[in-house]
C-alpha cells in the first residue's frame, strides 16, 4: 500500500480499540436529514462514515441501499448537492469522511475535478467499487496528490497475486468483503472471517475494514476482534426506511437512526 502523508483516515485507524465505520445513503430522505444525522454521530465513538452518492446502477449495493439510492435520485439529490452537505458538515465533526462513488461519476466530472470537489468538500477519501484494478493508479496518483485515500474491495475469491496488486494501489485501508454477494444483511459472518482477515493483513500490511453482512452490535464486537473496523450500511439504510415507512417526523427518524448507530459503535 502506498503511503501519503498522515490524512485524517490514518489517525483515527491509530486510534484503539478498532470501530465503527457506519454507512449513510446521501440525501435519503433528504440531504438535511443526512447531514443531522452525521452532525449527530459527531457524538459517537464511531472513527468514520461512508457517505453513499446515490447512482441509479449500483455495483455491489443490495435491495436496500437501491432502493434508498433511487428514492434519493427521484426526489433530484444530484452529485454537487451532496459536495455542499459535506462542506457544511465537515467543519462540525472530526471523524474520517470518505465517499463511496461509482466509478462512472468520477469520470463524468473527470479525475482531476472530482478529486478537487471532493477535497473541498472535506472529504478524508474515496471508495469505487465498480473501479477496475487497472484503471485504479490513475485516479490514485491524481488521490495521492490531495492527500486523500483510495481505500479499495478484496473479495474471498481475489486471488493472492491480485490482493497484492491492490495493497500496493489502494491508501487508507483495503476494504475487505466478508461475504460474496451483493451487500445485506446476515445472521451470522462467515466461520473462518477472522482467519481470512488475518491472512490479508500478514500478506499486505494493511489495515483492513469489513463490510457486507454486518448489522448487529455482536458482529461488531466480533469483526473488531481481528480487524481495523467493522462497516455497517443496510442495517442502518433499512431503519431508516422503516421510520419512513412509519411516517415518522424526519427529528424522530434522525434520533432513532443515532441511537441504534450508537448501540452498534458501543459494541
Amino acid at each position: 500500500m502506498r503511503r501519503t502523508m498522515t490524512n485524517r483516515i490514518d489517525s483515527v485507524l491509530n486510534e484503539q480499540p478498532p470501530g465503527l465505520w457506519p454507512f449513510l445513503a446521501a440525501g435519503y430522505p433528504n440531504v438535511e436529514v443526512t447531514a443531522e444525522m452525521l452532525r449527530a454521530m459527531g457524538r459517537l465513538p464511531i472513527r468514520g462514515v461512508e457517505v453513499g452518492f446515490p447512482f441509479s446502477d449500483p455495483i455491489a449495493d443490495g435491495p436496500v441501499i437501491q432502493q434508498a439510492f433511487s428514492e434519493a435520485l427521484a426526489k433530484g439529490v444530484r452529485i454537487r448537492q451532496v459536495f455542499d452537505m459535506i462542506a457544511a458538515v465537515r467543519r462540525e465533526v472530526e471523524f474520517a469522511l470518505l465517499a463511496m462513488v461509482s466509478a462512472s461519476i468520477v469520470y463524468r466530472l473527470g479525475l482531476a475535478e472530482f478529486v478537487e470537489h471532493a477535497k473541498g468538500a472535506g472529504f478524508d477519501g474515496v471508495i469505487v467499487p465498480d473501479l477496475s484494478l487497472e484503471e485504479a493508479p490513475s485516479l490514485a496518483a491524481v488521490l495521492r496528490e490531495a492527500n486523500l485515500g483510495l481505500s479499495m474491495l478484496i473479495a474471498p475469491t481475489t486471488s493472492a497475486d491480485r490482493q497484492r496488486r491492490i495493497a500496493e494501489t489502494a491508501s487508507g485501508f483495503l476494504y475487505y468483503v466478508s461475504v460474496q454477494g451483493t451487500t445485506g444483511e446476515r445472521s451470522a459472518l462467515p466461520a473462518d472471517l477472522g482467519e481470512q482477515v488475518g491472512r490479508l493483513k500478514t500478506a499486505t500490511g494493511c489495515r483492513v475494514l469489513v463490510g457486507f453482512g454486518i448489522s448487529t452490535p455482536e458482529h461488531v464486537r466480533e469483526v473488531c476482534t481481528f480487524a481495523d473496523g467493522a462497516i455497517v450500511g443496510s442495517a442502518i439504510v433499512r431503519r431508516i426506511g422503516r421510520l419512513i415507512g412509519e411516517g415518522r417526523r424526519q427529528v424522530e427518524i434522525i434520533e432513532e437512526t443515532v441511537r441504534f448507530v450508537g448501540s452498534l459503535a458501543g459494541a
